[in-house]
């Protein structure tokens, strides 16, 4: 055991990968909160976790000896939960997005320095075997200088529920443009987070209003709910460098089928991290690979990077990172200062959206 002891504040969907992940890498978690007590108490008593609260002042009252503290809850508390953290001196794992814009990332960014703690989100694709395996080759020297890549999550069939959080912007700050920023984040990742220039994107709503859309995995539908944000999402991001990314979003648009994937074109190979799924939202359908395109002696070569499945997408891998991170045992997967970048580009994408125009990213 690390010594480490954890709380989680959230009994949702996402509770278990933090508590699964915390537990391998040698941490304790000791503290659960959800303003559903009786949700919060029957994941405790699953796993042994006796400290039960109501919410997060409640928690740091009640067990002032946690390190740390994760954050599973609606985008939209994220930034007060974990400044509220941070500032009685916790280290803070915290779900995807990090927050509902940029300028609430800056002030988590600048919570953390203050306290000099750990802050980590959970872009849990950087951990995935097959990501791992690629960010080797990449920074070994075997790509080059990566000129272009294309960031896709896309889906068929894959709205989050209707009138609950996901769709009630207030909440959620928006659709599967702030919702699926993964692929975006594992683009920026493997090309070394460049500073962004300019964006241009188009968004649409089209299928939020039809329930054959629904996915496999959310919430619950809310009869008297709201649903306000956007179904897809297609952009075109160029940045400084003179690198370029486009990025395609769906939780519902006429694809064939679910698809995350990132591909790039590298001065020296080209390469493509993807998981095609049997069905919308189900990880157990999914076929996974992961590929270089290189030339060798006049010939084009496909070389197959053969890793062990990871259903999980990641999310044990990176919560035992944070665990290792904060034990000194390893560099964390991502930083507060790269979430600030991807934050940013996240604002421009709806920015340009609204205004159907080019917008610059500063």
């Amino acid at each position: 055991m690390s010594g480490i002891k954890a709380g989680i504040v959230g009994a949702g969907g996402m509770a278990r990968y933090h508590y699964e992940g915390f537990i391998r890498a040698g941490a304790e978690v000791i503290a659960m909160a959800d303003t559903d007590t009786a949700r919060a108490k029957a994941f405790g008593e699953s796993r042994g976790i006796k400290n039960i609260y109501a919410g997060l002042t409640e928690m740091l009252q009640g067990s002032a000896d946690l390190d740390l503290v994760s954050v599973i809850t609606p985008n939209k508390f994220h930034k007060p939960l974990v400044i509220e953290a941070l500032e009685k001196g916790k280290h803070v794992y915290c779900e995807k997005p990090p927050a509902l814009n940029a300028a609430e990332v800056r002030e988590m960014l600048e919570a953390s320095k203050k306290a000099g703690k750990r802050l980590m989100f959970n872009f849990n694709n950087r951990a995935r075997p097959e990501s791992q395996a690629m960010i080797r080759y990449i920074r070994d020297g075997r790509v080059g200088t990566i000129n272009s890549a294309q960031a896709n999550w896309i889906r068929r069939a894959g709205i989050p529920g209707f009138g609950g959080w996901f769709t009630t912007k207030a909440l959620s700050g928006g659709g599967p443009v702030i919702d699926l920023p993964h692929m975006l984040d594992l683009a920026l990742y493997f090309m070394g987070f460049p500073e962004p220039d300019y964006l241009l994107a188009v968004t649409y709503d089209d299928f939020m209003d039809n329930k054959s859309f629904k996915g496999p995995w959310g919430i619950p539908d809310a009869a008297q709910g709201i649903t306000d944000v956007e179904s897809s999402c297609h952009a075109m991001l160029t940045f400084k460098t003179g690198q370029s990314l486009m990025i395609r979003s769906s939780w519902a648009e006429m694809n064939e089928r679910e698809v995350v994937s990132v591909t790039f074109q590298g001065t020296k190979a080209g390469g493509k991290l993807e998981r095609l799924f049997g069905i919308d939202g189900l990880d157990e359908t999914s076929i996974d690979t992961c590929r270089l395109f290189v030339e060798e002696y006049g010939n084009q070569v496909d070389l197959h990077i053969k890793t062990e499945k990871d259903e999980s997408m990641g999310r044990l891998g990176n919560a035992m990172n944070f665990i290792d991170s904060i034990s000194g045992k390893a560099e964390p997967y991502n930083t507060p200062e790269e979430a600030l970048i991807l934050m940013k580009i996240v604002d421009a994408l709806y920015e340009s959206a609204a205004t159907r125009k080019p917008v610059q990213i500063r």
